[in-house]
Order: C-alpha cells, then sequence, then structure tokens
C-alpha cells in the first residue's frame, strides 16, 4: 500500500511541511535599502574597522539608537511623575529653602 492511501498521512505530512516553512519564515531576515550620506559611511566604517560586517555594524547601531530612545522616553516619563509628586515638590521647595537659609547665614 502506498502512503497516500494510508488515512491520515497525506494530512500528517502536509503539517509538518507547513510547520517547517512557517519557522523558516519566521527566521529569516527583512532585507532594506538604505542612502547613507558623508557622515553616516564614515560612521559605519568605523563601526566596521571594529571587525563587524556592514551588516551587523547596521544591526548594533539600529539596536543601540533604539535602546537610548526608550531610555530617555523612561526618564522623561519619571521625570514628569516626580514633577506631578506634590509631596517630592514640597519636600523638594524645603530643601531649597533651607540651603538658602544656609547660604545667607554663612
Amino acid at each position: 500500500m502506498r502512503p497516500a492511501h494510508i488515512p491520515g498521512i497525506r494530512r500528517c505530512e502536509r503539517t509538518v511541511a507547513i510547520g517547517i516553512t512557517f519557522r523558516h519564515t519566521l527566521l529569516m531576515a527583512k532585507a532594506i535599502s538604505v542612502r547613507l550620506d558623508d557622515e553616516a559611511e564614515r560612521a559605519l566604517r568605523i563601526l566596521e574597522a571594529t571587525g563587524l560586517s556592514r551588516s551587523a555594524a547596521i544591526r548594533a547601531a539600529l539596536l543601540a539608537s533604539a535602546e537610548r530612545v526608550r531610555k530617555r522616553s523612561e526618564l522623561a516619563a519619571e521625570a514628569a511623575a516626580l514633577e506631578a509628586d506634590e509631596t517630592d515638590r514640597a519636600e523638594m521647595s524645603s530643601i531649597a529653602s533651607m540651603m538658602e537659609s544656609m547660604r545667607a547665614a554663612g
């Protein structure tokens, strides 16, 4: 009996093929095209001089830049939360007054 005539075998083969294709698609990198100005080209050469490939240098730069943006955003949110905290603002004002009185006395 050929495998195609065994009940369920065709469905099993198809499921495996779809699973492999799906996984392969998830792991594939996306290619993009970028035009670099002189400054960006110099920066890329500096990164490549460390031994990174062109692709690895660009990926590392993108990830580092995104991390800086994320951190700046978190710091801005924290500063806004502190600025909105009335108790914290009152304490800062009290400390500033105390420091000013110490400076005036000295």
